[in-house]
């Protein structure tokens, strides 16, 4: 473990003189390169540097202990030697963690499909509240929300709305966002006050670049039609919304958000390259663990992995558990400690099996 981070804070100082020299200054694709494999590495390696001060400090403080010492400055040096050790103890804990191995998605940006499932117009309008909380979340992260898709219903809900979210870290912090959510409240359209329960789907797949998945024109078939709004009226009369169906898989991409027919067939093939992506990692993780389910679930779409209460003002995480009876900031975007939470629960299972 040591020689790994001396070797990574070799590194780091390595990147560091590479982005001062002229050469790789005027050249983007090298100072890019360069400038995000040190982003990568900066936590690291600041942690390590920080480790190794505090090694040092307590070894300084227990050379004074030994010292003859009158007992105020005694009992400061063991109070120090104290902390220092538990400090020491929490980094080394958070150095195993950041040496793990990272999934190479994490910086991507997503595209995010959520479908109203069980209860009718109730669920369509449960996907529409969600779609508001992840784009009020995506506005906390500055980050950058482009709609793909959407077909809205007369009550303002969504039968189904894809989007794209883009900025640094985006799969990292939604990646355990996919799955099956749940709602218990007395929707709008119950006049007898009683509470039901309705779900929406969320799939969460990392945007791929055209060079990681392969897509041959052979294997698609691209038809045009009309784009249409709420109640299935007419938005405009060209055939400007595009459907892809990729024969080898049967999957269908729709797009009809753009008024250009070239626009709409380059979101569609975006979401039919991120779920074809989606689909071949997730046979080839089955393939290598089918014994294995992770902690924080296994992202699939059918699995239930969380409840939105609203007479008790209440979020429950399934998965690990963790319960906060603020659903009203929750819905509002305010996810940063459910996801942290999640992020948390999959070092702590990663680690235990690295160990």
């Amino acid at each position: 473990m040591w020689d790994k981070l001396q070797a990574i804070e070799e590194r780091y100082e390595d990147l560091s003189r590479r982005l001062c020299d002229p050469d790789v200054l005027a050249d983007p694709e090298k100072l890019r390169t360069y400038s995000k494999e040190q982003a990568d590495l900066e936590e690291t390696v600041q942690t390590y540097r920080e480790y190794k001060q505090v090694v040092s400090a307590l070894r300084e403080a227990k050379e004074m202990f030994e010292e003859r010492l009158d007992e105020e400055i005694r009992e400061w040096v063991k109070s120090e030697i104290a902390a220092l050790g538990h400090r020491r103890e929490e980094l080394e804990a958070k150095l195993q963690i950041l040496l793990l191995p990272r999934d190479p998605n994490d910086d991507k940006n997503v595209i995010v499909e959520i479908r109203g499932a069980a209860g009718g117009e109730e669920a369509s309008l449960f996907a529409a509240d969600l779609f508001r909380m992840y784009t009020r979340y995506a506005e906390r992260q500055g980050w950058r929300v482009e709609m793909i898709d959407s077909h809205p219903t007369d009550l303002g809900g969504f039968k189904e709305v894809v989007f794209s979210v883009q900025g640094r870290g985006a799969y990292s912090r939604l990646k355990f966002e996919s799955g099956a959510h749940r709602v218990q409240r007395v929707p709008t359209t119950e006049s007898g006050g009683r509470i039901h329960t309705s779900t929406a789907t969320v799939a969460v797949m990392p945007e791929v670049e055209e060079v990681e998945v392969e897509i041959h024109d052979k294997d698609l078939r691209i038809d045009t039609f009309c784009s249409t709004g709420p109640g299935g009226q007419s938005v405009n009369t060209t055939q400007s919304a595009v459907r892809i169906t990729h024969l080898p898989t049967g999957i269908v991409v729709s797009c009809q958000d753009e008024k250009s027919q070239l626009k709409n067939r380059e979101k569609a093939m975006r979401v039919l390259r991120a779920r074809l992506y989606e689909k071949y990692h997730r046979e080839q993780q089955e393939e290598l663990a089918q014994t294995r389910k992770s902690l924080v679930g296994t992202g699939d779409r059918s699995e239930r992995i969380r409840t939105y209460n609203f007479p008790q003002n209440r979020v429950t995480d399934h998965r690990i558990g963790l319960t906060l009876h603020r659903l009203d900031a929750v819905l509002d975007g305010d996810l940063d400690e459910i996801i942290h939470a999640l992020i948390a629960a999959d070092r702590v299972e990663k680690l235990s099996i690295a160990q």
